[in-house]
């Protein structure tokens, strides 16, 4: 198998990645799309006989633009343009959990300083806002009073950019101190584990600890839905209990226990190949080959047709 690596920076998931891929045997064409030019009708990145090209871009503007052109190609690539399009923005990512039936945290969107404000004060204190695109907790703000809802909005206004003139306000989900990410693959879980932290903000990017977590069968279920609901892939499916007491477990009545709050599509794994006794890049190529090897068929019935 001939795989690429579409990237912008080679990170520890990577390397790991890589290691694994190279360890099988398979050849591998790393693409730094710093480097390469998308036309219309072919890129400068050798793609041409790729069986399969895996998106790692950091840059979210670069991933969503590169593997809309490479599918434009014809080129296999994970995870589609599709699911990256949904994952890459809070507010589709939440409409689509929504329409899929998925528990996922109340969520309004408002363009003024003032529809904003009265979302906020509709959820009441505290409540969220975040930017519609970005990751590792950053720009996030737990809002505790008004003083502080319009200081934050103000400063949004005033920004610059379009995105912050799009007011994402969530409820804020009293979660038993910390979160849990999913590592899924067409939503069938790979590992999973919890982040725990004294802060609200619970990512590893932020420090939270990490523990390896035992999935029960309603957050598997809820996983493969969530994974259906953005178009599958190699996902990263962020779940927040509710009801739950991090030592004793489910409150009584409480058995639903989680609601979904975000799906990633180029998710990192680097910590939870640690915490966890799961090889995670082994699994995670298990399923490339796979994936290789579906979407050579499904092409081939295609031509066929």
């Amino acid at each position: 198998m001939k795989v690429g690596i579409l990237y912008s920076r080679i990170r520890k998931d990577e390397k790991l990645l890589l290691s694994e891929l190279r360890d099988r045997g398979h050849d591998v064409e790393k693409i730094d799309v710093r480097k390469e030019r998308f036309g219309l009708d072919a890129t400068t990145a050798a793609v041409d006989d790729l069986d399969i090209v895996v998106d790692r871009c950091l840059s979210t503007s670069r991933s969503l633009y590169a593997t809309r052109f490479l599918d434009s190609y014809g080129v296999p690539v994970v995870n589609s343009p599709e699911t990256g399009d949904v994952c890459a923005d809070k507010a589709k990512n939440s409409l689509a959990l929504a329409e899929a039936d998925v528990p996922t945290p109340a969520t309004e969107v408002a363009f003024t300083k003032d529809a904003a404000l009265e979302a906020i004060e509709s959820f009441g204190y505290p409540c969220v806002l975040k930017p519609v695109t970005g990751s590792w907790g950053r720009l996030m703000a737990k809002i505790d009073s008004r003083n502080a809802a319009e200081a934050i909005l103000e400063h949004k206004e005033t920004l610059g950019h379009y995105e912050h003139k799009v007011f994402y306000v969530q409820e804020f989900v009293d979660k038993p101190g910390r979160d849990i990410r999913v590592l899924a693959v067409d939503g069938e879980p790979v590992a999973a584990m919890t982040r725990s932290s004294d802060h609200w903000l619970t990512n590893a990017a932020k420090g939270g600890e990490t523990k390896s977590f035992d999935l029960d069968d309603r957050a598997l279920e809820l996983v493969e839905r969530a994974s259906d609901a953005v178009g599958g892939g190699l996902l990263g499916v962020d779940l927040m209990e509710v009801g739950v007491d991090a030592d004793s477990g489910p409150a009584e009545g409480g058995a639903d226990g989680y609601t979904v709050h975000e799906v990633n599509h180029t998710v990192e794994f680097k910590a939870l190949d640690a915490a966890t006794d799961v090889d995670v890049p082994a699994t995670v190529v298990d399923w490339l080959e796979e994936k290789a090897v579906e979407l050579a068929d499904a092409e081939a019935e295609e031509a066929d047709a």
